[in-house]
């Protein structure tokens, strides 16, 4: 007879807790969530002006005496059930900016909009997919002895795509910098859009904002080389925001001239140092500025708010460009599950890091994202929603929010995270099932009638 595992008899210690009912319904409330966080405490809701209590809730008759809420890690490798939620977050957050909604006016739509992506520079060359990888000369190899090309046609999925053609020409120091200076070079970017906009029609460019107003949403991209690019969608407004119409002259063919101009034109240098010198950091020459139409002609708006929500909620494991967790000694780097190409820059981050020169960018505290320092979603504030707004509106929706005229009283504490072995498997089957079930009521909406 075979013996149960250590998960399954936990499980089976779990489903045989008289309170297991109750603990079903506040996992399946998480949506399955992978890594609950645990509180313990109180809430009473009083009747603001007589001070009777409407209700009260206390974690003392609840399993285990505490009460399990998500995690909302937005990785997919960490949790798939909150990254799924996140996802539909940002699906609407970008959505919104783009075709009304959430509070802001259907009249956007009409606006003048971009979907502009930047990359960064080359470094050395790497291998690409098809036949776009470099032509190999017989005789012809680097300083190190490495060939100057590969001549292979390499598979979209081959491990060896963007992995450098020889580890010793590659610009290592360059990447990590970069790296740590893109969300200078996005600032400079912004700004000097406005800029290229208020030259071309003719005004003084500090009164740009009397004039329009510039929002975005940008999601950060790690590219197979594990070099970040930038996807953007850019709106011009007047200068109240996006219930305000943005001037005549504000045409989306002006939109992406200045954002062509301004990606040319921006640079970033680097602090000097006696180990790397003084760097020029600019944008890749590779720059899409792709107009969004409302008749049709460009990408459908859905499917850029789609786009965007399925990478945020990409782990570093699925993009092959660093971890999801923290490294904090040089070890780690060694045992860390990445590539050759991708351990290089891990360790050229630690040891610029060590530097005192570098000191006030964290290499080393940045050292699992490659150096990147900045968050994969931002946006300007006029562009549309926010996450918390978002979050508000559910909790309404389920009837969690706050009603007017009452007063709550609340008092929580942290009692710990995470599920056991058995809670775990249970709580997967839950997320599972959410899913597919969600899958179906899409299928059945979706289905022709």
């Amino acid at each position: 007879m075979r013996q149960l595992s250590e998960t399954d008899r936990d499980a089976l210690r779990i489903a045989q807790d008289p309170k297991f009912p109750r603990w079903l319904e506040q996992i399946a409330a998480t949506g399955g969530c992978a890594h609950p966080v645990h509180l313990s405490g109180s809430t009473t809701t009083l009747d603001g002006t007589t001070g009777e209590i409407i209700r009260h809730y206390d974690t003392r008759d609840e399993p285990g005496e505490r009460l399990s809420v998500r995690c909302r890690n937005r990785r997919a490798t960490i949790c798939p059930a909150c990254s799924r939620l996140h996802a539909g977050d940002t699906f609407h957050l970008v959505r919104a900016g783009l075709t009304g909604g959430k509070n802001v006016p259907t009249t956007v739509r009409q606006r003048p909009r971009l979907f502009v992506t930047l990359t960064a520079p080359s470094f050395g060359p790497v291998h690409s997919a098809g036949d776009r990888c470099r032509p190999r000369r017989d005789g012809d190899t680097c300083e190190h002895g490495c060939p100057l090309g590969c001549g292979a046609i390499h598979a979209p999925d081959a491990p060896v795509i963007g992995q450098p053609l020889c580890a010793d020409c590659y610009d290592y120091p360059a990447h990590a910098l970069w790296h740590a200076h893109a969300g200078k070079l996005w600032d400079r970017f912004v700004i000097g859009f406005r800029r290229q906009l208020a030259t071309s029609a003719g005004l003084v460019q500090s009164r740009f904002g009397q004039h329009a107003r510039l929002s975005f949403a940008r999601v950060a991209e790690y590219q197979r080389r594990a070099a970040v690019h930038v996807h953007a969608v850019i709106r011009l407004d007047g200068p109240a925001g996006p219930d305000d119409d943005p001037p005549a002259w504000g045409t989306v063919e002006r939109l992406a001239d200045a954002a062509r101009a301004s990606a040319r034109r921006v640079l970033v240098h680097t602090t000097y140092s006696p180990a790397v010198g003084e760097l020029a950091l600019r944008w890749g020459t590779q720059l899409d500025a792709r107009p969004l139409r409302t008749g049709g002609d460009g990408p459908d708006d859905d499917a850029v708010a789609a786009y965007v929500a399925k990478y945020v909620t990409k782990g570093a494991s699925e993009t092959g460009a660093g971890t999801d967790y923290r490294l904090t000694t040089w070890h780690d780097i060694d045992a860390a599950p990445v590539s050759e190409h991708v351990r290089n820059l891990m360790r050229t981050c630690w040891r610029l890091g060590g530097l005192p020169e570098y000191e006030p960018l964290n290499l080393r505290t940045w050292t699992h994202t490659l150096g990147y320092r900045g968050h994969i979603l931002t946006k300007s504030r006029a562009y549309s929603t926010t996450y918390a707004a978002l979050r508000a509106e559910r909790a309404h929706h389920l009837g969690h929010a706050d009603t007017p005229d009452t007063v709550t009283d609340r008092h929580w504490r942290y009692v710990g995270s995470g599920h056991t072995p058995g809670a775990a498997l249970i709580a997967a089957g839950i997320a599972e099932d959410l899913a597919t079930n969600r899958e179906t009521a899409r299928a059945e909406r979706e289905a022709p009638r």
